[in-house]
């Protein structure tokens, strides 16, 4: 499975992908990501990585859960963070109305492009009413292997078909970006702010806002 080749990946290089990523500058996201969330609320970091966020969410005070595919990858980011981390698949993720903000970085972008409306249903059931989630994807329309790893681009209309089937899913905000590590600073991506909200009090226009 593609799921398996990319894991295997992490797992392989979890010590140098955690510190090449770890010191990513991701305020901005973040800061867009936190304005819908209240001060103490709880916010899973799915698809941790490094841990890089969930020292930054602890430090602010919020409750966070961390979590990640690769073994090897939650025990790096158990190391730095100095939390439990939970081994988890997207599909694995079954939790009802716990959460006020999922924050997925660069993680979703993995799963193949037919099973993210299944993931963002399992994310909008995570979430309380009103909770938010952010998560970012490499910007184009391609899925294929590369560098070992398993990617699907989004742009904005590829996002509208997949948020547009989630039932309660209402798009916030929606962003492009360059990638924040120098060397790579030629990617853009696509950022998304979405909230589950009561699926009755939506039009068919405003699912994207």
């Amino acid at each position: 499975m593609i799921e398996n080749e990319t894991i295997r990946y992490y797992d392989d290089h979890a010590v140098s992908y955690a510190e090449s990523t770890a010191g990513a500058q991701m305020k901005y996201a973040r800061e867009r990501f936190l304005f819908y969330i209240q001060p103490e609320g709880k916010i899973l970091d799915l698809g941790c990585g490094s841990g890089r966020d969930t020292i930054v969410f602890l430090e602010k005070g919020y409750q966070v859960t961390a979590a990640d595919g690769s073994e090897q990858m939650c025990r790096e980011a158990e190391r730095r963070t100095g939390i439990p981390v939970r081994h988890m698949r997207f599909d694995e993720l079954s939790e009802k109305n716990v959460y006020n903000g999922i924050w997925a970085c660069a993680s979703l972008l993995h799963a193949p492009y037919a099973e993210l409306e299944d993931i963002m249903k399992r994310i909008m059931d995570a979430l309380v009413p009103e909770g938010v989630v952010y998560a970012s994807f490499k910007y184009g329309t391609k899925e294929e292997i590369r560098d070992g790893r398993y990617y699907t681009d989004l742009d904005v209309e590829r996002l509208y078909r997949i948020l547009s089937r989630v039932p309660g899913c209402l798009q916030l905000e929606c962003w492009k970006s360059h990638d924040v590590r120098k060397e790579m600073n030629s990617q853009m991506w696509l950022n998304f702010i979405a909230r589950k909200t009561d699926p009755a009090a939506l039009a068919p226009a405003g699912i994207i806002g």
